[in-house]
């Protein structure tokens, strides 16, 4: 079941985030990276920030948090991750048409996202389109990334 965020899920949300980092991207990314990161939820502020001014949806199965994901004013797609143990269930996909459905609900005319290594094949799959590799320095360690788009249909 997809439904919008609350900030009473923040606990949950930020354990998914790490917990998914840990496990599904260590293939693409170091030890060191993965460490900082995941630190990023220690900034409280900023994930509350963002749920309650971004358009946040979780997934749910059994009255668990399985995926999350947001939309951030009508063309950015700031999150998307799924529970480690809930890959390849089509909880991505959802998740994924939700926000695209908002994004175009909301005028766009096209779809952004910063991506990383490990989601990049999930994003081409869904007609996004590579803009430019980006090293993104966070507390003095190189994450690589990549800029994405994808028009979206009028």
């Amino acid at each position: 079941m997809i439904q919008h965020a609350e900030l009473k899920d923040l606990a949950e949300i930020q354990t998914l985030f790490a917990n998914t980092i840990k496990t599904v991207c260590r293939k693409d990314y170091s030890p060191e990276q993965i460490e900082t990161w995941v630190s990023s939820i220690e900034d409280h502020g900023r994930w509350v920030n963002k749920l309650e001014m971004q358009y946040f949806l979780v997934a749910r199965i059994n009255n668990k948090i399985v995926g999350f994901s947001s939309l951030q004013n009508k063309d950015y797609l700031d999150f998307l991750y799924v529970h480690k143990d809930h890959q390849r269930k089509g909880i991505a996909s959802k998740l994924y048409h939700a926000i695209e459905t908002a994004a175009m609900e909301r005028g766009s005319v096209f779809l952004k996202s910063d991506v990383s290594i490990t989601a990049k094949s999930f994003f081409i799959s869904r007609g996004f389109k590579v803009v430019r590799e980006q090293l993104r320095m966070l507390n003095g360690v190189g994450l690589v990334n990549y800029e994405m788009i994808k028009e979206l249909p009028e």
